[in-house]
């Protein structure tokens, strides 16, 4: 009998692919599909204060055209104001509701009282875990980079003591040094760390010379950083590992556990595979194991991390010199 189970942010889980957050997770039809497809977790769509606060301004916008529509009115609804993050947590809580499986909701903010503010507004809902998404875009010369991490770990130290439900940590790889960031996050006592997140970056249409916003999917293939951090932080850290952007098939979530992920997330696979494909990774997953003599993914979680390897060289420039040596080879 092949277990399939794993822990994540100390939640127990029947299998390690969790559906990550994105536009897919906040409709309940489709959350009850992935459900059925075999999702161990899922998700809930991001809360992002910067999409709150922009709502609220054109909401303001909008009441104060309609104010001059008459002379003598100042407003025409001067007690109406927009409802911030209210109709989210709304959601939030029927998704929890719904659901059969761990709910983890998602968050990104700009300033720290509101990071504060909303974590605790969503563990009111339900849901089982929290991630936070830290994604800072340094916009001049002079900002710090221990600077910027120092005031993560601060934000994570003031939401772990303030709520009681797992908190995770989504992070970007461009830390000046991500395991040590890491590290430090392990120490501050989050409960896992999702690696990496996958940054916006912009594009320019040279036809009509501006700037523009693709909708861009990862590719088969994308995890090999991620295969990378996976493998050097195995062994390393409390908080469980969990490995994003990339992850196609069932077999791209072996070679995470190989590496030593405890589990992964799934985004861009379900949007070009739809829900059901969850279904066809975990039998891949479990044909697999049962070739290889494995019964569950403890038996070879880490097998190949750099803790377990003989080998110094592997996670390391090495691999790229024994690149260069060989490459001759291809030319033959």
């Amino acid at each position: 009998m092949i277990n399939l189970s794993t822990n994540y942010m100390g939640i127990e889980l029947k299998n390690p692919i969790i559906a990550g957050a994105s536009g897919m997770s906040a409709d309940l039809s489709m959350l009850k599909k992935l459900e059925q497809a075999g999702a161990a977790a899922i998700v809930y769509k991001t809360l992002f204060e910067e999409q709150i606060n922009l709502e609220s301004a054109q909401f303001d916008d909008q009441l104060e055209a309609m104010g001059g529509l008459h002379a003598e009115m100042t407003s025409l609804y001067p007690k109406l104001q927009h409802a911030g993050p209210e109709a989210h947590l709304v959601a939030l809580r029927q998704a929890k509701e719904t659901l059969g499986i761990p709910l983890i909701a998602s968050l990104n903010c700009l300033y720290d009282n509101t990071w504060l503010e909303y974590a605790r507004l969503i563990e009111k809902t339900g849901v089982d875990g929290i991630e936070l998404n830290f994604y800072f875009v340094p916009g001049d010369f002079e900002a710090d980079g221990r600077l910027v991490e120092d005031i993560h770990l601060d934000l994570v130290k003031t939401i772990k003591s303030k709520i009681s439900i797992p908190v995770s940590v989504k992070l970007s790889p461009f830390y000046s040094n991500p395991l040590n960031f890491i590290s430090r996050l392990d120490k501050a006592g989050v409960n896992a760390v999702v690696i990496f997140n996958r940054m916006f970056e912009p594009e320019i249409n040279i036809q009509e010379i501006k700037h523009v916003a693709p909708f861009y999917l990862s590719h088969e293939g994308d995890y090999r950083l991620t295969l990378r951090y996976a493998g050097l932080l195995y062994g390393n850290l409390k908080a469980q590992v969990c490995a994003n952007t990339g992850i196609y098939q069932g077999h791209d979530v072996i070679k995470m556990l190989l590496a030593g992920a405890d589990c992964v997330q799934v985004v861009s696979t379900l949007y070009k595979n739809k829900p059901e494909h969850i279904a066809g990774m975990l039998s891949e997953m479990e044909a697999w194991m049962e070739l290889k003599g494995y019964s569950s993914l403890t038996d070879f979680k880490g097998k190949l991390s750099k803790k377990e390897l003989k080998d110094p060289f592997v996670y390391k420039r090495g691999q790229y010199i024994d690149l260069l040596l060989g490459s001759d080879q291809l030319l033959k």
